[in-house]
């Protein structure tokens, strides 16, 4: 006959989590506990409120791998507890992440010769690589300016105003103007006319996208290298190109290998793309490569030996996780070109169906493009008694994550809802999303609007001039209308957001 008898205090064993003290009691969320408490009560209390978090696979509002094979995740937990920054110490793992840079060089086009080494480094993700790259072009630019004795205290960048806000971080981290070329409606990436148009004798670089956060769609890139080339012919400039390939630097190749957007421009200096998106790595990986040595000014690299040898370095932070530059290497031998292939013509094809099961319901206007990123950005055709932010709102009692946003300025009233498509968003998942949102739109339209009904569509004026009471009702246009729509609805979403406590 087995005994059981009741934990004391001094006794940390636990026979069952749930039965213990350690459940009954608010544990302190601003300051450290005084006392420890068993692993398995530590675990499963983490666990418990983990619960509540989104389900990562059904979040189609990020762009961010959700799944890796059980074999990637097996070397990740292996090589968790090596630092990247030890060169002399892992020395193998500093080898993986320059064949993962020459890779990804030689996938881009750069010119080197048979034996040349790419020039490259892995970042945390293309936050970081946008920052290293932006920071060479400034200081290159900087150096000639110096050179002709001119001034250096004013650099530009010209950009779409489509771009991440990792563009913004920069310009405001490292005092550069950013000067953006305004969206339009039905037009929602950047106009390589007006940007070039934008480009004086300040301008360190122009920024295009390819796979716009937006829309998915890719800027183009030939047309823009192709005029500032005739600009910089004209003015004596020498004004550079950088690809923000975040989303599409891993499928530009597979799926449209004839389109020219990298290093097969001459004005293409430097490219990001990150590994941790269709690079199909998780989080926290991304990567920066040089056209040339020449491109990246040899007094940004920083030469340590305190670790046990000389190593060059050129990153913003200093220690991090080794695991995901080993995942990367993984991907790139274990699926190669077909295998990579492979994995975007199925995104493609996913998005496809999603996009005609949409367009079946004759409710929505698809505002992505067919050649870019795998997703699906649409809005309403008439949302004149609910809102995309309703249908967003309403999903996630479906599980779904489907973001819901307002266009950059110049069409902010256009409102969207996207759908992205990564590698474990099958076939049935897509059929089975479009189920669901018809059953959203059947719920919506038996309900009353919440919103129109809270909103003064039109304005009541009184003329007694007359000594008449009359009222004369204002009519606004449909794009005001739409606006109110669209603020009113943002408002209350926030107001909900702040009763739950989230900010």
């Amino acid at each position: 006959m087995v005994l059981s008898h009741a934990a004391s205090d001094t006794n940390v064993s636990v026979h069952s989590t749930f039965a213990s003290r350690y459940v009954r009691i608010s544990l302190p969320r601003f300051k450290m506990p005084r006392n420890s408490i068993p692993k398995e009560a530590a675990y499963q209390i983490i666990n418990d409120e983990l619960m509540l978090d989104g389900n990562p696979r059904l979040n189609l509002a990020s762009f961010v791998t959700t799944w890796m094979e059980p074999e990637c995740d097996k070397l990740i937990m292996e090589s968790i507890n090596k630092n990247y920054v030890d060169m002399d110490e892992y020395p193998i793992t500093t080898e993986l992440q320059n064949r993962c840079v020459n890779m990804i060089a030689n996938l881009f086009n750069a010119p080197l010769e048979e034996s040349e080494t790419a020039v490259g480094v892995g970042t945390v993700g293309s936050s970081e690589a946008i920052m290293l790259a932006g920071l060479a072009f400034k200081r290159k630019w900087q150096n000639q300016r110096k050179a002709e004795g001119k001034p250096f205290d004013k650099p530009n960048i010209v950009t779409g105003a489509n771009v991440q806000v990792c563009w913004e971080k920069f310009a405001k981290y490292f005092e550069v103007e950013l000067k953006e070329v305004k969206l339009s409606e039905g037009y929602y990436v950047m106009d390589p006319e007006k940007a070039v148009e934008m480009v004086d004798e300040n301008t360190i670089c122009v920024a295009a996208i390819l796979g716009s956060t937006l829309n998915g769609e890719f800027e183009d890139v030939k047309l823009l290298n192709d005029l500032l080339q005739l600009k910089n012919k004209e003015t004596g400039w020498d004004t550079p190109i950088h690809v923000d390939a975040a989303s599409g630097g891993f499928i530009a190749p597979f799926l449209y290998p004839e389109l020219e957007w990298d290093f097969r421009l001459p004005q293409v200096k430097s490219i990001n793309v990150s590994g941790h998106k269709y690079g199909l790595v998780y989080a926290g990986i991304g990567w920066v490569v040089w056209r040339t040595k020449e491109d990246l000014p040899e007094e940004l690299i920083f030469h340590i030996n305190y670790l046990g040898a000389d190593q060059p370095t050129f990153t913003l932070n200093f220690s991090k996780g080794s695991s995901q530059v080993i995942a990367q290497y993984y991907q790139l031998i274990r699926l190669g070109h077909e295998g990579y292939r492979n994995v975007m013509e199925n995104c493609r094809e996913n998005m496809i169906v999603l996009r005609q099961g949409l367009e079946k319901t004759e409710r929505f206007n698809i505002v992505s493009k067919d050649e870019g990123v795998p997703l699906v950005a649409f809005s309403l055709k008439d949302s004149s008694s609910h809102t995309e932010f309703e249908i967003s709102d309403m999903l996630r009692r479906y599980g779904w994550i489907v973001p819901a946003y307002t266009m950059l300025p110049n069409a902010q009233h256009i409102t969207v809802l996207r759908v992205v498509i990564r590698e474990d968003f099958s076939r049935t998942l897509a059929e089975r999303l479009v189920i669901d949102i018809e059953k959203v739109m059947r719920e919506l339209d038996e309900l009353p609007s919440r919103i129109v009904h809270k909103i003064s569509l039109g304005e009541e004026k009184s003329d007694e001039a007359n000594g008449d009471n009359l009222m004369v009702t204002v009519k606004k246009s449909d794009v005001e209308r739409q606006r109110e729509i669209i603020n009113g609805w943002k408002k209350l979403v926030f107001d909900r957001k702040k009763t739950n406590g989230i900010c």
